[in-house]
């Protein structure tokens, strides 16, 4: 039997793998800047939003109906728990010390008055809640974003953070736990539950957008440069910036005289009357 539902999920994945390869790419793919491997990201989009139909959004539906709203902010509670030492760790890298210790001192607090987790002590008590990773502390090092990349299962993220999410693999507590069936049953727990908090956020999509995958890179690009600079980025140029400054060879009239529309007056213009 274990055979037999192996072998159905290694189907379920195939199929999706073929109804992936079926996605629409459109003529102009690649030819942002910020996703020139959009061909690519197109067909592994199509492919998580094929297991998120099959299998995660229905499961999350589930999770919804079934637990209690007081046990799922306890679970949510306690899955941001666990994320607390990375925050502390990637806000020391960063230079913030004062945030490190604020996140030091939420994970001790809430992982014992509050139970592993389960009630945010921490924040009752004014300890802000951070959300730092280490594709965040990558971009304050100056490294840039790289390329927008979709990966599978993981969905949206940039070289840039791909790298990140490889250290904050390491960086979670989950990935300390030596009893592999705990391990497991945490992480599986804790993607549906992600997926849960996610359901309101469907509707919003997909009345907003005409192209998902658009929409949805978009946001996720903009969102992570918010972070990066703690809500406050600095304006991007844009590329016709260069073009509206006016440049002094370029100034209408003779050599040296001020652009049209100053209220400067070239030296040889009559002075008035006396």
């Amino acid at each position: 039997m274990r055979l037999l539902r192996g072998a159905r999920g290694v189907v379920a994945l195939v199929l999706l793998a073929f109804l992936a390869g079926c996605a629409t790419v459109p003529p102009n793919a690649g030819q942002d800047p910020r996703d020139p491997l959009e061909s690519f990201n197109r067909q592994v989009f199509e492919f998580n939003e094929g297991l998120d139909k099959v299998v995660l959004k229905p499961l999350a539906q589930v999770y919804g109906a079934v637990l209690p709203v007081p046990v799922q902010d306890c679970l949510s509670n306690g899955f941001s728990n666990l994320r607390e030492p990375s925050n502390a760790l990637n806000n020391l890298l960063q230079g913030k010390g004062s945030e490190a210790v604020s996140d030091v001192c939420r994970f001790a607090i809430n992982t014992t008055i509050g139970l592993l987790g389960c009630f945010d002590v921490a924040t009752r008590m004014g300890l802000e809640k951070h959300r730092e990773d280490f594709g965040q502390t990558l971009g304050v090092w100056g490294v840039g974003n790289g390329p927008f990349l979709v990966l599978p299962l993981f969905g949206p993220s940039t070289i840039r953070d791909t790298v990140g999410i490889g250290v904050e693999s390491v960086l979670d507590v989950n990935f300390w736990i030596n009893n592999v069936s705990v391990r497991n049953t945490i992480f599986g727990v804790r993607t549906v539950n992600f997926r849960h908090e996610l359901l309101k956020a469907d509707e919003l999509i997909s009345e907003a957008a005409l192209d998902k995958y658009t929409f949805i890179r978009d946001g996720y690009l903009q969102r992570r440069r918010n972070l990066v600079y703690d809500g406050n980025p600095p304006r991007e140029r844009e590329p016709d910036d260069e073009e509206a400054e006016p440049k002094a060879s370029e100034s209408p009239g003779r050599p040296g005289a001020p652009p049209a529309g100053s209220d400067v007056k070239p030296s040889t213009a009559p002075k008035p009357a006396q």
